[in-house]
Parts: structure tokens; sequence; C-alpha cells
């Protein structure tokens, strides 16, 4: 059985948490760590990490460094590190990162790429 990391999951850890009650559509952007608890709509672009909270409800495409889910995603998901499915978590749409990690019990429905980790220039 594979154990998703699950290493930033703590709320406190996070700058802005989208609360439960709230819904919003359109696009988000965000530079620093970001917690969605309530429902989502249209576009997610940030260059750090994103957390879909069980019971969350994302219908987005996601451009994301991290994300993990543990909520339920519709869209189609880039991060440039690492996807992290958890048990709860439900998706349908595209993925495609360097390092992808479905834990046992979660739901994918789409397409899987394992791309290439990004070389860092010097």
């Amino acid at each position: 059985m594979t154990d998703v990391k699950n290493d930033i999951l703590d709320e406190e850890e996070f700058d802005t948490v989208l609360s439960p009650d709230i819904e919003f559509s359109g696009t988000i952007a965000f530079d620093k760590p970001f917690m969605i608890k309530g429902h989502v709509s249209g576009r997610i672009e940030t260059s750090s990490d994103l957390v879909i909270a069980e019971g969350a409800q994302v219908e987005a495409d996601v451009r994301a460094s991290t994300l993990i889910l543990r909520g339920s995603l519709i869209g189609n998901v880039f991060a440039s590190k690492r996807i992290e499915l958890t048990a709860s978590g439900r998706m349908t749409g595209d993925i495609s990162a360097p390092e992808i990690l479905m834990e046992t019990g979660c739901q994918f429905s789409g397409n899987c790429s394992m791309t290439a980790p990004p070389v860092n220039a010097e």
C-alpha cells in the first residue's frame, strides 16, 4: 500500500483557507499555500501548494506546485512537483506531474502522465 505523505495538511500552515460555507466562481491565483474547504468552480493557478480538503468540491483546471486531494475535483491538473490523491480523494480529469501518489481507496478517472522534474538552471 502506498502511503500518501500528507506533510502539509495542518490548517495552521496555510495563509488562506476557503471555509466550507464559501462558494467561489472564477479564477483564483496565489503564491502561498492555500486550502479549500468550500466549493470552487473556474480556474486555480499557483506556484505554491494547494490542498483540497475532505468535503470540498472543486470544478476547475489546476496548475500548482503540489496538489493534495482529499475532497472532490473535476478538472485537469498540472503540478510541477507532486500530486497526491488520498483515500478520500475523488477525481475526474487528467493529471500530469513528476511524482504522482495514489492512496488505496481513492477514485480516479482520467489520464495520468508522469512528467520529468524541472531541470534547475544554475
